[in-house]
């Protein structure tokens, strides 16, 4: 049976029988992986607690049909320990982990990994306010996916901009020709947040006001969210726990407000990386 290595970040366990866990990684070179580490939930197990999520290790397989075995894991970096002691970057570290899951579903892109191991890396240091760090992550994800949106010409007709439309279906800003049922307006600072997350440019992003990042982080919300097909389970949480107050105060309007993101309806009658560190 062939073996194979790879630096790996663990995404996801399932407990499988007495004493097995079923494993997902995201590797360098590999992508998604699927393997059965055996005996791990056992006191004497030589490498249980290297395979929790947020872990790095370099990691040997053997390849299955179905599922690979792990056969040895070497820690690299150990995020997990100091993410699960904030309750915050532990929320934001869990949507990350389960969006580089859905995006993963591609093929294997060492830029995803690396991007992923930034944001990790970046809310273990904590120089960044939690919710940033996780909306840079979307945004950027996304873009390496293909689905960058559109901030300057119109998504639809590719009019030149700037427009004050943001539609989340539709891909981004787009003019008062091409805008479709229940748009709502973004104003500048709006768009400039965005545009700053995406880039990672956090000293733009220091410089525009706290309302419109707000309203920034809410479009984050739903265009990842209506890009990833579904609703990721850990946002759905970490949102429910910011209504509770278990988190700080929410910076992002609710998804169903999101596709507009912004406070203003509009008037119109039928008026919606590389390898840099992310902190």
């Amino acid at each position: 049976m062939p073996t194979y290595r790879d630096e790996a970040v663990v995404l996801r366990t399932q407990r499988l029988g007495e004493a097995d866990r079923i494993v997902t990684l995201l590797g360098k070179e590999r992508g998604k992986v699927r393997a059965v580490a055996r005996g791990v939930r056992r006191t004497s197990s030589k490498f249980g607690a290297r395979l929790e999520p947020f872990m790095v290790v370099d990691v040997q397989c053997y390849a299955g049909r179905n599922l690979d075995t792990v056969t040895q894991a070497v820690t690299l970096a150990a995020y997990g320990r100091d993410l699960v002691e904030d309750y915050s970057r532990y929320s934001a570290a869990s949507v990350i982990v389960e969006a580089a899951e859905r995006v993963a579903e591609a093929e294997p892109s060492p830029q995803q990994y690396t991007l992923v191991i930034g944001a990790l890396r970046a809310l273990t240091l904590g120089a960044r306010a939690s919710q940033d760090i996780l909306d840079s992550y979307l945004l950027r994800s996304l873009s390496l996916a293909g689905w960058a949106p559109a901030l300057d010409d119109c998504a639809r007709c590719g009019a030149a901009g700037p427009h004050q439309r943001f539609s989340v279906q539709l891909g981004g800003v787009v003019c008062q020709r091409c805008t479709p049922a229940g748009i709502v307006r973004v104003d500048e600072p709006t768009v400039q947040a965005v545009r700053a997350l995406l880039s990672g440019d956090w000293a733009m992003l220091d410089d525009i006001e706290v309302s419109a990042r707000a309203r920034a982080s809410g479009i984050v919300s739903a265009y990842s969210q209506h890009y990833l097909d579904k609703k990721l389970r850990s946002m759905q949480v970490l949102e429910h726990d910011r209504l509770l107050g278990r988190l700080e105060p929410a910076t992002a309007v609710t998804a169903s407000g999101a596709s507009g993101g912004a406070s203003n309806a509009d008037s119109d009658p039928g008026a919606e990386p590389g390898t840099e560190e992310m902190a």
